[in-house]
């Protein structure tokens, strides 16, 4: 089973071309290349058995294809003698191939007649076919497509039975129950359908991409309870761009539907083939052809929920043998595998999708990992007539003329070149004083391309640059690339560049990062946009912690320093600070003002401030007296002539001016404002 259709543009189709061993022995081996063409190898003899180029073969290149199912036998032992014409047609419908197409069309190719037998278009999709199943005993074709319709066809009418929505979004993918009474599709999720009624028996969820395959494993479950033909099996999902094939268990309706256990592979599955496990005891084997050219051999048997992901038992991996000490070994991509009917061998094709090598090989369980040495260099170039590609040329006389054109009746003469040009040819080449050297040519070229402007590198052809420069580990070029400091650039070369140069771009940013600081101020902005843009694919990786340890150990090294420097960062900002304020005031000059009033203190001790006050208060004291004592005597003359409350008045006089003499006597005398300015 093929796991997708390649030639397309879209990021989120499956990997691969479509391609299916024959149901019966694999006796044939269908292959849709991307150029529209369907050929049919024969597996034993390794030869090109048919080949058919539909008449659309460039706007609607084939997507999919699905070989009829064999027919049993035994079923046919049973019943009465058939016509001539009967026999024929089943054994038509045997070789029968179905083809999908790009726009949404079903072709029926027939192998025995070398021709196309039918087409199915009239109300059927609209856009892509993604996948098709054969119903083995109604006859029927399923079929879905990115319109997110399902399809099922009548085989003998050529017309749609029925038509109904699969998704929400485009249905990648179909598969039929052992029993052929339900239908699996998968889009974003995996829907179980009942095909009587077209209505949704389960659910499935657990896929971030789209499915890209599904298969069923079981054939009866493991438990002991009664089977009603669907609970208890297994089923089988790939996804687009997932590393992990996830296994499924169709269970009662109130049980969890997650999956329950998962195979991990070095990269996106393509193609997937299995044995079904008829009892509990047998064990499901998987081949998985994974897009990096390996195939990943499985077997285990499904008996409940296993938490981890389950390696693979046995590696596959072809090279070419290395000629010479110094030619290294290069790998051969492996297209597909299938099971032989002994289950002990494998069919491997290899090589090209254009002339494919098949081979049969025998598995060894012992075994964990297999490097097969081929050597297919005499197979890479195909075989053309050398009468087909013969070109004569026309022998011309002097005198024909040829119509050019553009004005009509203009005729142009061919003129025949003369016959000493070969020989003035060969002795300019003899006379090689007189030319100039390659070495002279190519520097006069450095000079007139100096006088050009510099070619700017385009946007586009920054991803091409960074994987080339770490395949070769050109240093100039990845300086090129990583010394760029438009965010916005670093995004879209790390969102364009391929998968697996991932892994090589952290490698090489670690290494920056331990350089000079300036540089691996820059580095961070990439490793920034990887880790964020690649999470999914790099969380998929096996061993991803082998792989990025430095760079972990890097970052960790990095953060327990991170806080003792903010610290320092945070006083040594305080310290500046405060320099640059002390060096400005000390700088500013002294503003230019002139004061009104100085006062000045003669002694500072507080003994020479007790006994100047000493003596003021002296000496005001006997001039205080001499004042009031006239005062008085001006009193007693106004008294005598006043009455007796004048006299109470002259008392209280007496009483303030003892009052006033106490508070001399204290030192606290008050002094007019007249002598304080006098005294200063």
């Amino acid at each position: 089973m093929a796991a997708g259709g390649g030639g397309s543009c879209d990021p989120l189709a499956p990997a691969g071309v479509p391609c299916a061993f024959s149901p019966d022995g694999q006796a044939y081996f269908a292959l849709a290349s991307s150029d529209g063409h369907l050929r049919v190898w024969e597996t034993a003899s390794n030869r090109l058995h048919q080949e058919y180029v539909p008449s659309a073969h460039l706007s609607g290149t084939c997507t999919c294809l699905a070989w009829a199912p064999a027919r049993l036998q035994a079923k046919e032992s049973h019943q009465r003698k058939k016509r001539k014409s009967e026999v024929i047609g089943t054994n038509d419908q045997v070789d029968l191939l179905a083809l999908g197409t790009a726009v949404g069309s079903i072709l029926l190719y027939s192998t025995v007649k070398g021709e196309l037998h039918s087409k199915l278009i009239s109300g059927g999709h609209e856009n892509r076919v993604n996948c098709i199943q054969w119903h083995e005993d109604n006859d029927c074709i399923y079929s879905c497509s990115d319109d997110k319709y399902i399809v099922e066809w009548s085989i003998q009418t050529c017309k749609v039975k029925c038509k109904w929505k699969g998704d929400n979004s485009s249905v990648s993918s179909l598969c039929i129950s052992p029993d052929g009474k339900m239908l699996l599709s998968a889009g974003r999720t995996i829907k179980l359908w009942v095909l009587e009624t077209k209505e949704v028996y389960r659910h499935f969820t657990g896929h971030s991409t789209p499915v890209s395959s599904l298969r069923f494993t079981t054939i009866r479950p493991n438990e002991s309870q009664p089977f009603d033909g669907i609970t208890g099996l297994y089923f089988l999902s790939g996804a687009v761009h997932d590393r992990l094939l996830n296994v499924w268990q169709v269970r009662s309706e109130n049980k969890e539907k997650s999956a329950v256990m998962s195979f991990t592979v070095t990269d996106e599955p393509v193609y997937i083939d299995l044995t079904l496990s008829e009892n509990k005891e047998e064990p499901v084997k998987l081949a998985v052809v994974s897009r990096d050219g390996q195939v990943h051999l499985f077997e285990h048997i499904l008996n409940g929920h296993c938490k981890k992901p389950l390696t693979s038992n046995c590696t596959i991996q072809i090279a070419t043998p290395g000629k010479g000490k110094k030619s290294t070994p290069k790998p051969i991509p492996i297209l597909a595998a299938g099971f032989c009917l002994d289950k002990t061998s494998l069919l491997l094709v290899y090589g090209n999708w254009f002339q494919p090598t098949i081979e049969r090989v025998a598995l060894n369980s012992k075994d964990t990992h297999i490097c097969l040495e081929r050597d297919i260099s005499n197979c890479w170039a195909p075989t053309v007539e050398t009468a087909i590609t013969k070109v004569r040329t026309p022998v011309m006389s002097s005198e024909a003329k040829v119509l050019v054109p553009g004005i009509p009746g203009h005729h142009a003469p061919i003129k025949p070149p003369p016959l000493s040009q070969p020989k003035e040819v060969e002795n300019k080449r003899k006379l090689g004083s007189n030319e100039a050297s390659i070495e002279e040519r190519l520097g006069a070229m450095d000079l007139d391309r100096k006088g050009r402007k510099d070619d700017v590198l385009q946007t586009t052809s920054f991803p091409i640059l960074l994987t080339q420069g770490l395949e070769s580990n050109d240093f100039e070029m990845l300086n090129k690339v990583l010394q760029t400091r438009n965010i916005n650039l670093i995004k879209k070369t790390v969102l364009r560049m391929p998968l697996h140069a991932v892994i090589p771009l952290l490698q090489e940013l670690t290494k920056r990062l331990q350089g000079h600081p300036n540089s691996a101020v820059l580095m961070v902005q990439w490793l920034k946009c990887v880790l964020t843009i690649h999470a999914s694919y790099l969380s998929t990786l096996p061993d991803l912690v082998h792989q990025l340890g430095t760079l972990y150990q890097l970052m960790e090294s990095r953060v327990k320093t991170f806080q003792k420097l903010s610290h320092l960062h945070g006083k040594l900002i305080l310290l500046i600070t405060q320099v640059t304020a002390s060096e400005k005031t000390k700088k500013m000059p002294s503003p230019g003002q002139k004061a009104k009033l100085v006062y000045e203190e003669e002694s500072s001790e507080e003994e020479s401030d007790d006994e100047i006050a000493e003596k003021d208060s002296d000496d005001h004291w006997d001039e205080d007296e001499e004042e009031k004592d006239s005062e008085n005597d001006e009193g007693v003359d106004e008294d005598n002539e006043e009455d007796d409350e004048d006299t109470d008045d002259k008392e209280e006089n007496g009483e303030d001016r003892d009052g006033s003499s106490e508070k001399e006597l204290n030192g606290d005398s008050d002094l007019d404002p007249e002598n304080e300015s006098e005294e200063e």
